[in-house]
Parts: C-alpha cells; sequence; structure tokens
C-alpha cells in the first residue's frame, strides 16, 4: 500500500468524523432531514440509534487513521488489515442501507464509492 492509499484512508476518515458530528449536533436540522429521514416527532425513539451510529463512525474514523500511520511504521501489514478490514465493512454496510432503506440511496452511494475505490487501491 502506498500513499495514495493512506491519503484515501484519511479522507474517508475526516468524511466519517464529518457524519459523527452531524449525527450527534445536526440531526434535527431541518437541511439535513433528506440525509436522516429522522421526523421531529421521532427524534426521541431514534436517540440511542443516532447516537450509537454516530460513535460507530467515530471509531471507525480512528480506525481508518490507524491504519494509515500504521502503514508507514514497522506494522503495516495490520495497517492494511485495518484499511481493507473498515473499507469493506463500509460497502457492506452501504449495501444493507440500500436493501432496508431504498430512500437512503444517496446515502448508499456516498457510503460505498469512497470505500470501493479505497478497497480496490488496498488490494491491487
Amino acid at each position: 500500500m502506498g500513499t495514495t492509499e493512506q491519503v484515501l484512508a484519511v479522507v474517508i476518515g475526516v468524511i466519517l468524523v464529518a457524519v459523527c458530528v452531524l449525527e450527534l449536533f445536526f440531526y434535527n436540522h431541518p437541511r439535513l432531514r433528506f440525509m436522516f429521514l429522522i421526523e421531529p416527532e421521532d427524534e426521541a425513539a431514534v436517540r440511542l440509534w443516532r447516537i450509537s451510529i454516530a460513535f460507530f463512525n467515530l471509531t471507525t474514523a480512528v480506525a481508518l487513521f490507524v491504519g494509515a500511520y500504521l502503514l508507514d511504521t514497522s506494522h503495516p501489514d495490520a495497517g492494511k488489515a485495518l484499511i481493507v478490514f473498515t473499507a469493506a465493512q463500509h460497502i457492506f454496510l452501504a449495501g444493507v442501507m440500500l436493501v432496508t432503506q431504498p430512500k437512503l440511496w444517496l446515502n448508499s452511494v456516498m457510503e460505498a464509492t469512497p470505500n470501493i475505490i479505497l478497497l480496490a487501491f488496498a488490494l491491487t
């Protein structure tokens, strides 16, 4: 793995941190309703889900950051494993989202596409 994979891993990690912030603090903003599909009357009911997913995204970002760092240490295989697993995981989760909530097709595409690119670079 080279610099391209490291940059992609860090960029995807930064995106995941941004999504975490949106899920934690801006989920109820009217302009973001299309992204989360949370109606005002459902906000309390999905609180646990929203917080869990936000921190899942944050820990996934940390895995990508650590993986990118490990590529330049004496443990590059561990870094590659973290990056490959994380990218594959998000591709799978994007598929699950698409199947279970087709209205979120754009979210699925936005989640899968950068991870497909990262996985393609990582496995070549």
